[in-house]
């Protein structure tokens, strides 16, 4: 079963998509990481999200693009079924915010850029406590990976953004061939 209504195909990943690598790119302008993400309702953006508190010499490691954008669903006044939203995000989720988006109930993530360091897109959930294992959302993975590739590419050439750099992250994408 698709979680898109009529009308709205997988075939509009890559549309949505650019949505969330914009965001990344107002991120990547800050001086910040470059992860953005958007949700979706019915081929609708209902919020959006980007990653802060990265420049710093102390990072905050909760300000994450997806748990800004979960902040942003709570405040709205309208009456969205999880289920139905569609995350977009230009980063595998890591472990904290698949954990978040599981628990919210978010029906499916579509990641651009596989986290090597620290992606929980792949955790068997099954063998967690039964509130994750029964819970876990739809995951597409690589739509339009070269573009964001190259914002990651771009930061981590960047010797003042001290942000993991060195890091297994940083190493496997600045060791990939072109974007």
């Amino acid at each position: 079963m698709s979680l898109f209504p009529a009308g709205v195909s997988r075939m509009d990943d890559p549309y949505f998509m650019r949505f969330a690598l914009a965001e990344a790119r107002r991120a990547l302008a800050a001086g910040e990481f470059p992860v953005g993400c958007i949700l979706v309702h019915r081929g609708r953006v209902v919020v959006s999200g980007v990653r802060s508190g990265t420049r710093s010499q102390h990072p905050n490691e909760i300000d994450h693009a997806e748990m800004v954008a979960l902040r942003r669903l709570n405040t709205l006044e309208e009456s969205i079924p999880h289920e139905e939203l569609v995350l977009y995000c230009t980063m595998e989720p890591c472990l904290m915010c698949f954990a978040a988006l599981t628990l919210s109930r978010i029906g499916k993530v579509v990641y651009a850029y596989e986290d090597v360091m620290g992606g929980g897109t792949g955790c068997d959930l099954t063998s967690l406590p039964p509130l994750y294992g029964s819970l876990k959302p739809e995951i597409v993975g690589g739509v339009l990976r070269g573009e964001s590739l190259a914002l990651f590419r771009a930061f981590f050439s960047n010797e003042a953004n001290a942000y993991w750099q060195g890091s297994l992250l940083a190493d496997y994408t600045l060791a990939q061939q072109g974007c």
